[in-house]
């Protein structure tokens, strides 16, 4: 990541454009991974990012510092999607063995198991936990979206679907997304059981959703389809702002986008190994990339909270930064 604290703190000041945007490259890699990364997420208030792995290991790093604090393996259960909860160190997964569908809730602190949350029959492929209730939603391939609360064992809710379902929650916590069959459904999440109060359709798009997301302040949502379809909608009226194309994954891998945290550009992987990033006001391709491991598939992204970097995962964990030594206004600088 290098540079000094000052640069590290006039970075984060920027205000991203287009052009940091394109001087984006790898700041550093960890490539000790015996597997390819499943998924990645960042911790909303710390400094701390967890990936799981194929490899089996659940592995904690502290983003400013650079360093791998933890290495956790779960060899019995293997583990497939993993998110934090509100505590810094405490994390659920879900399991890749194909005997044992059931979620944990795990403290990294000291790799003891807290809560298992049973009650999918198949793979969960969508998982969202919300922050300001500790309580999350899972989505699984047994065509159920559960809800639960981490406190309690047993699901607090169940809602079937019709195919494969990508779920989310908004920040506050108040709607959350279940998107399947080229429809986004919103529900209350107070009031989930009365069924949706909106339903979204994203363009006749019906192949297998596999990311719905917020942005940070609420008022877009993307959805990413095993078709290489990358949808921005506005969240409120259902508007489909604009879509777009990337290589389509293959039906055992996931394609994944975020929203910069001001919601101004979406990063994207692809099916063909590329990172591509859009304007979500112009609608247009400002940047791509190919990563070291472009031909593995498709990586994880994900957008750090409040910062200028993201990461991505396939068999390596790489962050990305902007080279400040590209942009103009900034060149010669010290």
């Amino acid at each position: 990541m290098g540079g000094t604290q000052l640069e590290r703190e006039e970075k984060v000041s920027l205000e991203l454009s287009e052009e940091i945007l394109q001087s984006m490259e790898v700041g550093m890699s960890f490539k000790d991974y015996n597997g390819r990364i499943s998924s990645l997420d960042f911790h909303k208030t710390s400094t701390y990012l967890v990936t799981a792995s194929d490899d089996e290991s659940i592995r904690l790093y502290d983003v400013a510092a650079g360093t791998c604090l933890k290495t956790i393996n779960s060899k019995k259960y293997g583990v497939d999607l993993v998110c934090f909860t509100s505590h810094p160190t405490t994390v659920i997964y879900s399991s890749k063995n194909g005997w044992d569908e059931s979620l944990r809730l795990l403290s990294l602190h000291d790799n003891k198991y807290l809560r298992y949350f049973k009650g999918h029959h198949d793979r969960v492929v969508s998982l969202s936990f919300c922050s300001r209730k500790d309580c999350f939603i899972s989505g699984s391939l047994d065509r159920t979206v559960l809800l639960w609360d981490q406190r309690a064992e047993k699901c607090q809710g169940l809602l079937r679907v019709q195919g494969r379902p990508a779920i989310s929650y908004d920040d506050q916590g108040l709607v959350f997304a279940i998107a399947f069959g080229g429809y986004i459904r919103m529900f209350d999440a107070r009031k989930y059981e009365k069924g949706p109060f909106e339903i979204f359709s994203v363009g006749g798009d019906i192949s297998d959703a596999n990311v719905v997301k917020f942005s940070n302040d609420g008022r877009l949502m993307l959805l990413t389809t095993a078709d290489g379809h990358i949808h921005v909608l506005d969240s409120f009226r259902g508007t489909l702002l604009s879509t777009y194309n990337v290589t389509p994954v293959s039906c055992n891998s996931t394609l994944e986008a975020s929203f910069s945290p001001e919601g101004m550009f979406v990063v994207s992987s692809s099916g063909d190994g590329s990172i591509r990033a859009w304007s979500v006001r112009s609608g247009k391709e400002v940047a791509s990339w190919r990563s070291a491991t472009s031909d593995t598939g498709p990586p994880v992204i994900k957008w750090a909270p409040g910062s200028l970097m993201f990461a991505t995962g396939s068999s390596e964990l790489s962050f990305w930064v902007p080279d400040l030594s590209k942009i103009g206004a900034y060149v010669g600088k010290k």
